[in-house]
């Protein structure tokens, strides 16, 4: 029911949005000038530089629907019972441990430099791109300018994106009406928004480029981005993701779940009654998950790692696919001593979003 009311909510304004699609020149939007002025201002963008800018404002399209893809994407409105099946299946499982073993270098650096296990950073592309092979179909110029000109709720966010936008384009030399990515403006095999591509990405394989569409900038990229977003929540070396739990007698009365940081210690969850299966220091910061499922919860204790992927998301449910899926990559690699094959060409060939 409340996916139905969202739905139509959204198709409203979908609908509104589309019946001014004509109007496709951001170059006349009243908030067009604030842009331009933030690009000289604040990022010394030359006249010729701005002028390339208005003309990429005046090319770009309007598309409403991908308004409604940000409204209506999954983590919002599915259960658990139905959003793993969409990220933990045996191909993305499969395939985890073949890009595992064939960047067994880059990711064993990144576990080195920055402490995050090869395959919570494997299971992260997986989650975001199929390790790669759908880094994204959208014009990321129509889908910031659509988000940052008409959102109904986070134009502000997306206005700034697309600023970012501009400048990133302008530093690594791209042209903003070539670059694709997702509906949200994403991009890359990590899918970094503008913003933190230029803040967090890192140049990993040394070839004097910061390039999110390779598989070591990537990979770099991802472990760098889950230490320095958020202090608070950085990655902590060696400790675990999540905690099954063993008993879990709660009144819920006494407890906050699905926060997006860790609000007590394992010691004092387990003087609640929430007792994980496996023995972990009672000083570990931690939290409770509750996961709907289309019958029953399913509860579990996360740790600050979880919190730190959450800064990738900000979403439980992608949280938790990434944390399951780098255990079964895990488990497979681990029961799979033999060489497994490559990535076919296919399976390598970008395709969009799936």
């Amino acid at each position: 029911m409340l996916r139905a009311r969202l739905l139509i909510f959204v198709w409203l304004i979908s609908a509104a949005l589309f019946a001014s699609a004509a109007r496709a020149d951001y170059s006349d939007h009243p908030r067009a000038a604030k842009l331009l002025r933030q690009l000289e201002e604040r990022h010394g963008f030359t006249p010729a530089e701005l002028a390339g800018v208005r003309a990429a404002l005046t090319g770009a399209q309007r598309l409403p629907q991908l308004v409604a893809a940000e409204q209506t994407a999954a983590e919002r409105t599915l259960t658990w019972t139905r959003y793993r099946p969409l990220h933990i299946t045996d191909a993305q499982i499969d395939n985890g441990v073949r890009f595992l073993r064939e960047n067994t270098q880059w990711l064993a650096r990144a576990e080195a430099e920055y402490g995050v296990s090869p395959h919570v950073i494997t299971a992260i592309l997986g989650v975001e791109t199929r390790y790669g092979v759908h880094s994204g179909r959208h014009r990321t110029l129509d889908a910031l300018a659509t988000q940052g000109f008409d959102h109904p709720r986070r134009s502000a966010y997306f206005f700034g994106e697309l600023t970012q936008f501009f400048v990133l384009c302008r530093d690594q030399g791209l042209d903003p009406a070539e670059v694709l990515g997702s509906y949200a403006g994403a991009v890359g095999y990590a899918q970094f928004m503008p913003g933190n591509y230029r803040w967090l990405a890192v140049d990993f394989d040394g070839d004097g480029r910061v390039n999110l569409w390779t598989v070591p900038d990537a990979i770099g990229s991802v472990a760098n981005y889950l230490v320095r977003f958020r202090p608070q929540v950085a990655w902590r070396r060696g400790e675990p993701v999540v905690l099954a739990l063993r008993r879990f007698q709660v009144r819920a009365e006494r407890v906050s779940f699905n926060r997006r940081r860790p609000d007590t210690t394992l010691a004092q969850l387990a003087k609640l009654g929430a007792v994980p299966m496996r023995k972990a220091p009672g000083r570990l910061r931690a939290g409770l998950l509750d996961l709907p499922r289309d019958r029953g919860r399913e509860y579990w204790i996360a740790l600050t790692n979880f919190y730190s992927i959450m800064s990738y998301n900000p979403s439980v449910f992608y949280a938790m696919a990434v944390a399951q899926l780098a255990e079964e990559i895990a488990r497979a690699d681990a029961a799979t001593p033999a060489a497994v094959g490559k990535l076919s060409a296919e399976e390598r060939t970008p395709r969009g979003d799936p």
